[in-house]
């Protein structure tokens, strides 16, 4: 199974916090999160690859802040590959009926979605790798986290639509987290549902890495 970035091309990885990890500040360029991890992978299985990882993530953005900086943060970078890690704070948005939230709903984050997807298939060139935004969380007994559980449906049923759509690679991160708390407690990979600890991000990391294998 051959890994599809070749030497010499740019991925460029799009996102909110969990993109973000710092990438900006005392942790640049490319912050202490997944992104990292997901280079370190590369260089260590593929040394002989010139590969240049781009870290795009920008702490509490939604898909309307994503929209707001295409042209300057993914067409302007002409990628080979993109990927795109997005929805939970539309999400929360929602659920706090936080100003704007009604441009956040999960029909209002499909639609522009789909729009920055069709913008990149018409500008570029480049593979996509859709990663579901996910909360590292079983409890549903909590009142305000079996809210955010049943929420995210929707917006994991979008992503996953949309890459079926616009025939992305996807990450199924939801699922997979969901499938590591039947083994582990959530503080295993996470000191809260949204922001992954080390662990997390490793995960999160090697799921991408193999992506890049299919």
């Amino acid at each position: 199974m051959s890994f599809m970035i070749k030497s010499g091309q740019k991925v460029v990885c799009i996102g909110d916090s969990i993109t973000d990890c710092g990438r900006r500040a005392e942790s640049a360029p490319l912050g202490n999160g997944y992104v990292k991890y997901f280079n370190d992978l590369v260089v260590a299985h593929y040394p002989e690859r010139n590969i240049s990882v781009i870290n795009k993530g920008i702490s509490g953005n939604t898909i309307i802040d994503l929209e707001n900086r295409w042209e300057d943060d993914v067409i302007y970078h002409r990628p080979d590959w993109l990927t795109i890690l997005i929805g939970i704070n539309d999400l929360h948005y929602v659920l706090r009926k936080d100003p704007n939230w009604q441009e956040c709903v999960s029909e209002k984050f499909a639609q522009r979605y789909e729009e920055i997807l069709a913008e990149t298939k018409n500008k570029l060139k480049c593979g996509i790798i859709l990663l579901e935004p996910f909360y590292i969380s079983a409890d549903s007994s909590n009142k305000w986290r079996s809210s955010v559980l049943s929420e995210l449906k929707k917006y994991v049923s979008a992503v996953r639509k949309i890459s079926e759509k616009f025939g992305t690679g996807l990450v199924k991160l939801q699922e997979i987290f969901q499938k590591q708390l039947k083994y582990r407690d959530s503080e295993t990979f996470c000191p809260e549902p949204v922001h992954p600890n080390t662990s997390g991000h490793i995960l999160i990391a090697s799921e991408l890495f193999e992506a890049f294998k299919t």
